[in-house]
C-alpha cells in the first residue's frame, strides 16, 4: 500500500513532509507516546487479531465449547483465520455467565432435592466455562512474555540486538530533540510487556515508572515529579534530558499487590508468577494486569491506575503538547473518550500511526474511534497509514528526526560570529591597503 498520510483536511505529500512536521512538532515543550500491542509485534507481541488465531490454534476444545454454548459464533473459530469476535464483550458474558452459574450451584447445595435433576449438567457448565476464561487469560498473557530469553537474562537485553531497535531509536530521538528546560518525554502504553524498560536498560536511560526503591520497589506516584540532572554539566547542558517517564495504564506482569500496596518485582520473580498463572486452570486474573473486557474502565479507577489515567490526562491538557500514537487500535473507549476530550485543550498536536489507514478517513474499515477524529478535520489531528510499510513502529523510529547539534539560537549565533570575523578580515586588509 502506498504512503498515505492526512493533516486535518490536507493530504501530505510524502514522507519529507511528514518528517518535516515531526521535526516542528519535537520543538514542542512536552512530547509523549501512546503504545497499543501493535508496537510490540517486532519484538514478539501478538495484536488482538493475531491473539484470537492463536487462541483458536491452541485451544480447540475451549473454542469449541464457547460456540456449542453460543458465546461465540462457528466462524470465530475455524482456523487459520478465525472471525474475531469482540473479545471485551466476550470476556464480559464468561463472567457474567460464570457469576450465574455460581449462583445457580449454591442453590442446588442448599436445596438438593429440589434441583438436583440439573446439577451434574450446570457442573459440567462451570468446568467448561473456567477452563476457557483461563484459556483466554493465558493467551493474553502469553502474548506479551515476548521472548522467553529476556525474562531469565542477569545481564538484560543487549544494546544490539534487533528486535527492540524501534524502540531503542525512537526513545534516543525524542530524549535528544529536548532542549533546554523542557520536560523529560513521556511514554503510555497499555501494553503488559516489558518492551519499552528492556529498551531504555539497554541503553542506559534512565525509566521513572512510578516506583521508588531498590530492593523493595514500592508503587510512590510522586516520583513522576522528581527528575534526573547531570552535577558535572555546565551551561545549558545542566538542563539536559537524562530519563523517560513511563505509564503502564493496565498494569504490568511485573506488578503485585500486597497486604494493601503494590510493588514491582524483578523480571526473573515475576516469570516465576507467571509460570504459575499459566498453570492454574481457574481463570484468575494475575496481578494488576486489565485484561481486555469492557468492564476494564472500572479496573482502572484503583489506586495505581487511576494515578496513571490521572497523569495521562493531565499531559493531554498541558499547553504546548503532542501525543504519538502507535500501535493502537482504539479498542480502549476509556482512552478514546480522554483523547476526545483533551483535544479542547487547542495547543493539543496528535499524530497517530494507522496501519489501517489508506488515505480515505470515511473508510468503513478503520475504528469508529479513529473515524470520529478523521471527520473533525481538525489541523492538530495528522494520521500516518499507508500499511505496514509506514505505519508501524519501525516507520515512527524512521520518522522522527535525528537530533540537531546546534538548535536555531546557536546556528544563528554561528552565523552572526563568522560575519564578524569576515567584517574583522575586511578591516585588516583595508588598514594593511594604507600607505
Amino acid at each position: 500500500m502506498p504512503f498515505a498520510a492526512i493533516r486535518g483536511a490536507s493530504a501530505l505529500v510524502d514522507e519529507i513532509e511528514l518528517e518535516a512536521h515531526l521535526a516542528s512538532l519535537l520543538r514542542l515543550e512536552n512530547i509523549g507516546l501512546l503504545l497499543g500491542a501493535g508496537a510490540s509485534v517486532a519484538a514478539g507481541g501478538l495484536t488482538m487479531i493475531a491473539l484470537w488465531a492463536e487462541f483458536v490454534r491452541a485451544w480447540p476444545q475451549e473454542a469449541a465449547w464457547m460456540v456449542e454454548h453460543g458465546f461465540i459464533n462457528a466462524e470465530a473459530a475455524t482456523p487459520p483465520r478465525p472471525a474475531i469476535p469482540n473479545i471485551e464483550h466476550l470476556i464480559d458474558s464468561l463472567e457474567i455467565a460464570l457469576s450465574d452459574w455460581t449462583r445457580q450451584m449454591s442453590k442446588f447445595e442448599e436445596n438438593p432435592i429440589d434441583y438436583a435433576p440439573g446439577e451434574q449438567e450446570l457442573e459440567q457448565n462451570l468446568v467448561g466455562l473456567k477452563a476457557a476464561k483461563a484459556a483466554l487469560f493465558r493467551t493474553v498473557v502469553s502474548a506479551a512474555l515476548l521472548r522467553l530469553e529476556w525474562w531469565l537474562s542477569s545481564s538484560g537485553v543487549e544494546a544490539d540486538d534487533a528486535a527492540l531497535a524501534s524502540q531503542r531509536t525512537i526513545l534516543q530521538k525524542l530524549v535528544s530533540a529536548r532542549q533546554p528546560g523542557q520536560a523529560s518525554p513521556w511514554v503510555f502504553t497499555t501494553n503488559y510487556d516489558l518492551a519499552i524498560e528492556w529498551a531504555a536498560e539497554s541503553i542506559d536511560l534512565q525509566v521513572s515508572n512510578g516506583f521508588l526503591g531498590v530492593h523493595t520497589r514500592r508503587f510512590s506516584p510522586q516520583s513522576f515529579d522528581l527528575g534526573f540532572r547531570n552535577t558535572q554539566a555546565r551551561g545549558e547542558a545542566r538542563f539536559g534530558v537524562y530519563n523517560i517517564y513511563l505509564a503502564k495504564l493496565h498494569g504490568s506482569l511485573t506488578w503485585k499487590q500486597e497486604n494493601g500496596q503494590v510493588f514491582e518485582v524483578a523480571a526473573p520473580l515475576a516469570h516465576q508468577r507467571i509460570t504459575t498463572f499459566m498453570d492454574e486452570r481457574d481463570g484468575s486474573d494475575l496481578g494488576l494486569m486489565v485484561m481486555p473486557r469492557a468492564a476494564k474502565y472500572m479496573d482502572t479507577i484503583g489506586y495505581v491506575l487511576g494515578e496513571l489515567f490521572r497523569r495521562f490526562a493531565e499531559f493531554m491538557s498541558k499547553p504546548q503538547s503532542c501525543l504519538i500514537l502507535c500501535g493502537y487500535g482504539f479498542g480502549d473507549e476509556h482512552i478514546n473518550r480522554l483523547i476526545r476530550s483533551a483535544l479542547l485543550n487547542p495547543t493539543l498536536q496528535l499524530v497517530i500511526y494507522s496501519s489501517g489507514f489508506n488515505g480515505d478517513p470515511t473508510d468503513v474499515n478503520l475504528p469508529p474511534a479513529l473515524r470520529k477524529l478523521l471527520s473533525l478535520k481538525n489541523p492538530r489531528i495528522t494520521v500516518v497509514g499507508g500499511g505496514s510499510a509506514h505505519a508501524y513502529i519501525d516507520s515512527l523510529a524512521r520518522h522522527l528526526p535525528d537530533p540537531l547539534i546546534y538548535d536555531e539560537d546557536m546556528r544563528r549565533f554561528e552565523k552572526a560570529l563568522r560575519e564578524d570575523e569576515r567584517d574583522t578580515q575586511n578591516v585588516s586588509l583595508a588598514q594593511g591597503a594604507l600607505p
